[in-house]
């Protein structure tokens, strides 16, 4: 055997989305001037903090997400004029004050501590799917369906919060897998606070066990995630006059109540062109999947197949039809909103051998394309 032969056969899915994102990363600081700051992406609209809100800001100025999970690490106590939905962006605190307690709270390393925090969590994320996929009898080339999903990859560049929310998650799974309850708990909870809509996985859970009749261990799981994050509710209210929770930042439209009416709207609240522009990446991208997925889980459902992937797949997917018209229209905001349909989609047609839909999972790597005009 050579040592190419070895090397090639002691190469990992981890590997390779450890080497890929440290290759997009340098090229975007590259074409930045080495300026770090190009991972938080700053705007013009926030980046005084005087309180200005954003919402009369002229297009190309408004920076992204990851600018507010900076300023939060930067100032957590200061931040609030900076954020242009304060509560909406402090209950994701969970990267910001990692990201100041790595960089020491010095201004000029928090952009790389962001980054950094992000890298490991996608890389970690993507190592434990591995294992997964294997406990499943599955090939672990597939958690590259996962990994190199432009919705967490991407995040490690933009310092938003999926990479870390969602490999929290797959740290909680490959924790329940190992009959670690309470680790797997705690990881939903980390999760929740680094993104709250993770919370569907806790939900997921505590109807897998509330339809098995596990009562205490569908308490521990919602006690465990759900105390701390309310309690971190009710202490935003207190401090900036309301809760975190709600359908997204500044501009956001309310939840739909009409399925798939977000994607609709596309049409008859922008334009025809657009909603076909929009509606060939959205449907196969997200709609499709969603759909397939309500399909197979509510069949199992109905036949008393309560399992936990199937519990977590319908939990992800039944948020779908209901998703606000302000995501759907922002088609990044889409993907980022959608890793735990992706992950569990992978995970779902691994244990039960769906093998096509497995396959087609891998589709999503092709979206890694739109990195072009990141």
């Amino acid at each position: 055997m050579t040592h190419y032969t070895r090397h090639l056969r002691s190469l990992r899915p981890w590997k390779i989305v450890l080497i890929a994102n440290v290759l997009y990363l340098g090229v975007i600081l590259a074409l930045n001037g080495g300026d770090p700051k190009t991972f938080v992406t700053l705007g013009e609209c926030f980046s005084q903090c005087a309180g200005h809100d954003g919402t009369d800001c002229p297009a190309d100025s408004e920076g992204y997400d990851g600018q507010f999970a900076y300023y939060i690490a930067r100032d957590p106590g200061g931040s609030p004029p900076c954020l242009d939905a304060p509560a909406y962006r402090m209950q994701r605190i969970l990267l910001p004050i990692l990201a100041r307690a790595l960089s020491l709270g010095q201004a000029a390393l928090i952009p790389w501590a962001l980054a950094l925090v992000n890298l490991v969590a996608l890389v970690g994320g993507t190592a434990l799917l591995e294992d997964l996929l294997v406990a499943a009898k599955a090939s672990r080339w597939f958690a590259l369906s996962y990994g190199l999903y432009i919705g967490v990859f991407m995040a490690v560049r933009l310092s938003t919060t999926e990479a870390l929310a969602y490999g929290l998650v797959i740290a909680g799974l490959w924790f329940a897998l190992r009959d670690r309850p309470w680790a797997a708990s705690i990881a939903l909870a980390l999760a929740v606070f680094a993104k709250e809509v993770t919370a569907l996985f806790v939900a997921g859970y505590v109807l897998h066990f509330a339809l098995n009749r596990r009562w205490r261990e569908a308490a521990r799981v919602a006690l465990v995630a759900g105390i701390p994050f309310a309690a971190w509710q009710i202490a935003l209210a207190d401090w900036l006059g309301g809760a975190g929770i709600g359908s997204g930042g500044a501009k956001a439209t309310p939840f739909e109540i009409i399925p798939f009416a977000g994607v609709l709207k596309i049409g008859t609240e922008g334009s025809l062109a657009a909603l076909v522009v929009l509606g060939l990446l959205v449907i196969p991208a997200a709609v499709v999947p969603s759909l397939w997925a309500l399909w197979r889980t509510v069949g199992d459902l109905r036949r008393e197949h309560w399992g936990p992937y199937t519990c977590l797949l319908f939990a992800n997917a039944a948020v779908m039809p209901f998703v606000p018209f302000s995501t759907y229209r922002e088609f990044l905001g889409l993907l980022r909103f959608i890793p735990g349909l992706v992950l569990m989609v992978v995970l779902y047609a691994a244990q039960h051998k769906h093998q096509r839909p497995l396959v087609y999972s891998t589709l999503w790597i092709v979206l890694l394309l739109f990195l072009v005009s990141g």
